[in-house]
């Protein structure tokens, strides 16, 4: 069994993405977008996702409409949803997501934004089979 008590987790890392664990099904990752940063603009064809914020502030942009985020705010994104994340605020904006099925090769670790990009490009971060 994996136990995590989540916020507190997510809130430690400093990573841009973590993948904390992987099952067959779904997917459990932490992320931290730094002040005026991103997530980047995406769509997950065939993927879930749950969003849920522990820190900071931002706004989701999800199939075209912005609404704000902050600590406690939950958002779902159907899978083939164009979707987007900043953080809007002074500090961090930290979340923890869901994916069904997995998005991530189990146990990725990218420190910042333009190391997930470059590993996305390269065919490093593919999920498991």
């Amino acid at each position: 069994m994996e136990h995590f008590t989540i916020a507190t987790v997510a809130e430690q890392s400093a990573d841009f993405r973590r993948v904390l664990w992987t099952g067959k099904f779904a997917q459990l990752v932490i992320m931290t977008i730094p002040p005026g940063g991103e997530i980047g603009e995406e769509v997950h064809d065939d993927t879930d996702q749950i969003l849920t914020f522990t820190s900071g502030t931002g706004e989701a942009i999800v199939a075209g409409e912005t609404r704000p985020v902050e600590p406690g705010v939950l958002v779902a994104v159907p899978a083939g949803t164009r979707h987007n994340f900043r953080n809007t605020g002074p500090n961090p904006l930290v979340l923890y997501t869901v994916y069904g099925p997995p998005e991530h090769a189990p146990d990725t670790v990218h420190a910042t934004k333009a190391e997930g990009d470059a590993a996305e490009a390269a065919g490093e971060d593919e999920p498991p089979s």
